[in-house]
């Protein structure tokens, strides 16, 4: 069977498209033979054969372990794996990671079947799978260490918990140490040590939740250790070797170190800031001085010529130059804000009568920033090649971090500390020199200074006028150098920086508009004025100038083949700025009859539908004009130019399949609905409805599906008599479309985001067409909402069918509680399947009319006093476990949340106190409070200091336990309820009356509240 797998696996990698997927059927159906694994294993460690067969067969072999391994596999076969052929093969693939072949690629693959492995039976079924490999990495031979790395990498990544990362921790971390110090080992073993030393930290940082002081203490214990090797690795030059071939060999090696050992460092600060704080303005020195060292090097290889870049070796190690710098870069920024660093720098500024630029260390700052700043030779021939590339510096749509960015953060982070702009002007302005020929420089001094002056501006910092004029001065030389392209475009990026700041430099829009449409110039300066005339507006052009503007925009396009700009993003997201900062000099120009403006935005949008920035800015800018122009005769106007380009591209992607483009036009026909006028334009619903209708019954995608749904909900709550009197090509209604339409949605077939709007559009139709009009098709419409609510999992999803009741109850609950309690949804009462969603998610309610319609449909139920109300349970409190220890995640999972079961009019009245209080902003400034009583409680339980090292990320690493809160942290922020004063005083109302009252029996329901509640409800009481 052996030779019969390896020749399908050849197979599978034949040029022949017949033969290749022969051979991949073939090789699913031996999936099912019980030897199948054990022969890919057997292959995968036959020295005999191919190494891209052996690769394939381990691959293959990964992904069926992934899959079939454990009961809960991916692909959904039945395929068991027999605990003796398990054994073998954890046995088999770990002796051949571990053995003597020096076969890197083999042992990656292999490594990658054992961590797949790992993650389900280590260590219950594998418990010496850790001792073997550590075993190996003091005495193993250069190829066994390769693979006990790569499988302990694997281990620490993917495979151990917090909990057993405790009993291991000193044990991996002192055999990584070993490696690493060992000069007699290869710089790519060391390097993978260091590798997974930084990846222990991610563990820490995990484990710290339950003991932070003694994880702390561990961490200190092994970086006193560490540490002095990563300065000496720092500080330890480079071999002495020519760069004019490219970089040499010899520096492989010594990179891949210096880089882990970097960003070992960074992982350090981010998660035990202070432990590296003693130590940080040594590595600070280090980390400069070997940037300063590094500054001739990068210039040959990247400036002067195109060596390659940006390279990593198999096990995913950087080992290029370029990589270097950009961590030491970083690596620079973070520990610049350490507080001896601080300490240190400020004090040399003292000694220098406080005048920034004339400090010694600021000035060669900026030297070594403009330095590495400069624009590569790879940089140059891309932008040559697309345009588009050079602006993703401005959009951030689709740029590339580098040591040029990397020094614009720095440069940034520094001008929060000290007046970073002068000492750049300092510095920039010996470069501009009569006879200075190092354009590159300028332009990287010019890249800075337009960096610093944006964050500026988005912070609503201020330049003085000086710095404004001396900064236009040098300005209106780079846009006069005609034969310097680069630098002229940077001249003009930075002149519409500027003028935001320093209005006088708005002058060049002249220039800028010349140049724009000027076929002889290069293209990077023509853009540059595109993205300029933006800045321009922004600093205040008259609005006598913005026909001007938008002809000139107009040349710049139609000089262009449109079909080369569909991958453009950054180019088509800078014209479309552009665009919408013209328009919106006098709004009225979207009514004109050559509707110029609003051709251009569509034209632009055409082709890059499928860009969401690209198309946020579109819908922004068209939402700018529907907003604005709302009264009747202009709405109308508005229309008449915009609904022949949404229809036209309607019918274009219809005819192209462009998906893109339908979701985008029907976002904009969202828009342009929800702001439109009462009634709506005649003829307006003829014009939009049969096109939107055949979308919302054809398509499955939750983009369209969901904007057009609001849509239509809109056309129905500005003009449903124009909906009810259209008739389609089938003589169909437009209610009874309608009705189609949330039939659809309701269905099983539509995932719960993709018609998270429907209830929204079936409660406007109720409301709109009334008993009257629906007839026996209302219960039919309610029951399949009660039904879809029952299986509805999505949060917006479930608001938006509760809706439906809310606003049906909001008039008379009676009829909503006789009607749920009359039908059977699965087997349930529909009154106790909407009432439990209803009260359970009633909290997470988004919207100010949503939340203030629940409330108000839930007094309302609570008033009818209905004793099926009263009979029905639901979900109370959240039961919290009988235990000080942090949820972890894994502990989660074995301890689901609990709730108590309790009736539906006490949940009632817990969910309205809890709707009083978001009500009125006091849950929100809870909120507030409580973070910053955490953080004060953390500062004051750390040990740093009054000089603790500030405590915030700007690397957003992902894996980090605490990057993950801080995000959670930030989306629940973005979620707290603001102050609504129409909900609260309603809410006030209910209670004071209830309690006075004792409505439906209140004061029986007041004395089951928890303390809490009952103290709220008595703070009220007090008020009033």
């Amino acid at each position: 069977m052996d030779a019969q797998i390896a020749e399908l696996l050849a197979g599978t990698q034949r040029p022949e498209e017949g033969p290749r997927k022969q051979a991949e059927l073939d090789l699913i159906r031996a999936k099912t033979s019980p030897e199948f694994p054990l022969v890919l294993g057997r292959i995968g460690g036959n020295t005999s054969l191919p190494v891209e067969i052996r690769q394939s067969a381990l691959t293959t072999l990964r992904k069926f372990t992934e899959d079939h391994w454990s009961p809960d596999g991916h692909d959904g076969r039945e395929i068991t794996i027999p605990p003796e052929t398990k054994t073998k093969l954890r046995d088999g693939i770990l002796q051949l990671v571990l053995d003597t072949e020096d076969q890197r690629k083999v042992k990656v693959a292999a490594s990658y079947v054992v961590s797949k492995i790992a993650v389900v039976d280590f260590p219950d079924q594998w418990p010496d799978l850790l001792p073997t490999v550590l075993r190996i990495l003091p005495t193993g031979t250069d190829a066994q260490l390769h693979g006990a790395l790569r499988i302990l990498q694997d281990l620490v990544e993917e495979s151990l918990t917090d909990i057993q990362f405790v009993t291991v921790a000193r044990d991996i971390i002192k055999a990584c140490h070993e490696v690493a110090l060992n000069v007699g080992r290869k710089f790519t073993h060391r390097s993978l040590a260091v590798l997974v030393f930084r990846s222990c930290f991610d563990l820490m940082d995990i484990v710290k939740e339950d003991n932070k002081e003694e994880v702390k203490q561990f961490a200190d214990e092994v970086l006193r250790e560490w540490l002095p090797f990563f300065l000496d690795v720092i500080q330890s030059p480079l071999p002495a070797a020519p760069t004019t071939q490219g970089q040499p060999d010899a520096w492989y090696g010594p990179i891949a170190l210096k880089v882990q050992v970097v960003k070992t460092l960074i992982k350090v600060k981010l998660v035990f800031r202070s432990l590296l704080q003693a130590q940080s303005t040594q590595f600070f020195q280090a980390t400069w001085d070997e940037l300063i060292k590094l500054q001739e090097s990068y210039r040959e290889l990247f400036v002067e010529a195109d060596a390659q870049g940006r390279l990593e070796d198999i096990d995913g190690l950087p080992y290029t130059l370029d990589f270097l710098v950009l961590d030491e870069l970083d690596l620079l920024n973070q520990l610049l804000r350490a507080p001896p660093v601080q300490k240190e720098l400020k004090a040399a500024i003292v000694q220098h009568n406080n005048e920034v630029h004339k400090t010694p260390w600021v000035l060669d700052l900026m030297k070594l920033l403009v330095s590495y700043s400069r624009i590569t030779q790879e940089e140059e021939g891309l932008w040559e090649i697309d345009v588009s590339l050079y602006l993703a510096e401005e959009t951030s749509v689709s740029s590339n971090y580098t040591a040029r960015t990397a020094c614009g953060d720095l440069l940034i982070k520094l001008g929060e500390n000290i007046e970073a702009i002068s000492g750049l002007y300092a510095y920039t302005s010996t470069l501009f020199y009569t006879g200075a020929t190092d354009w590159r420089r300028q332009e990287a001094a010019l890249y800075l200074f337009n960096a610093l002056l944006s964050d500026f501006q988005e912070m609503d910092k201020t330049i003085t006028d000086q710095v404004g004029d001396a900064y236009s001065q040098l300005i209106r030389y780079a846009t006069s150098r005609a034969d310097e392209p680069v630098l002229r475009a940077r001249g003009f990026l930075a002149a519409g920086t500027l003028a935001q700041s320093y209005q006088p430099i708005a002058a060049l829009l002249d220039d800028a508009l010349k140049l724009m449409v000027d076929s002889e110039q290069s293209e990077i300066v023509q853009v540059a004025c595109v993205k300029a005339v933006e800045g321009f507006i922004k600093a205040g052009v008259p609005p006598t100038r913005q026909s001007e503007i938008i002809i000139s925009i107009k040349k710049f396009l139609d000089s262009r083949d449109l079909m080369d700009m569909d991958d453009a993003d950054d180019l088509l997201a800078t014209l479309l700025e552009t665009i919408r900062a013209a328009i919106n000099m006098d709004i009225r120009i979207a009514l004109q009859p050559d509707n110029i403006a609003l051709n251009l935005l569509f034209l632009v949008a055409k082709h890059g539908a499928g860009n969401f920035q690209v198309s946020g800015i579109l819908t922004e800018a068209f939402e700018d004009i529907a907003r604005t122009l709302t009264d009747p005769i202009s709405y109308t106007a508005f229309c008449k130019n915009a609904l022949p380009l949404l229809t036209g591209a309607i019918d274009v992607s219809n005819a192209t399949g462009e998906e893109s483009l339908v979701t985008l036009v029907t976002e904009l026909l969202a828009v342009l609905i929800e702001h439109g006028s009462e009634p709506l334009p005649e003829g307006f619903v003829a014009a939009i409805f049969p096109r939107l209708s055949k979308l919302l019954l054809e398509s499955n995608e939750g983009e369209v599906l969901r904007p057009g749904a609001e849509a239509v909900k809109y056309m129905l709550m500005h003009d449903h008599h124009q909906v009810f009197a259209w008739q389609n090509e089938n003589g169909q209604t437009g209610l009874e479309v309608c009705l189609i339409i949330i039939d659809r949605l309701l269905g099983s077939t539509i995932e719960d985001n993709a018609a998270s709007e429907v209830g929204g559009l079936a409660a406007e139709l109720v409301e709109k067409a009334g008993q009257e009009r629906l007839g026996p098709f209302l219960e039919q419409l309610l029951q399949a909402v009660a039904a879809r609510l029952d299986t509805a999992q999505a949060e917006p999803f479930i608001q938006s069918l509760i809706i439906v009741f809310a606003r049906l109850a909001l008039p008379d609950a009676a009829p909503v509680v006789n009607f749920l309690s009359g039908i059977q949804v699965n087997g349930q009462s529909g009154l106790q399947v909407v009432l439990g969603k209803w009260l359970e998610h009633s909290v997470s309610f988004a919207g100010y009319d949503e939340i203030r319609q629940n409330v108000i449909a839930l007094s309302k139920l609570f008033e009818l006093n209905d004793s099926r109300i009263q009979e029905t349970q639901v979900k109370g409190d959240l039961i919290i476990p009988a235990s000080d220890r942090i949820m972890t995640r894994s502990r989660a999972r074995l301890n689901p949340d609990q709730f108590t079961i309790i009736p539906a009019p006490l949940k009632i009245i817990k969910v309205l106190v809890e709707e009083l209080l978001s009500a009125s902003g006091l849950n929100a400034a809870a909120n507030a409070a409580s973070a910053v009583a955490t953080a004060q409680f953390v500062d004051a339980d750390s040990d740093d200091g009054d000089d603790a090292w500030e405590d915030e990320h700007d690397t957003l690493d992902l894996a980090l336990g605490s990057t993950k809160a801080d995000l959670m942290a930030w989306g629940e922020s973005m979620s707290s309820r603001q102050r609504d004063d129409e909900t609260q005083a309603y809410l006030v109302e209910f209670f004071v009356r209830a309690a006075r009252e004792n409505v439906a029996g209140f004061n029986a329901y007041f004395e089951m509240l928890s303390e809490d509640e009952k103290s709220k409800l008595r703070e009220l009481a007090k008020e009033q």
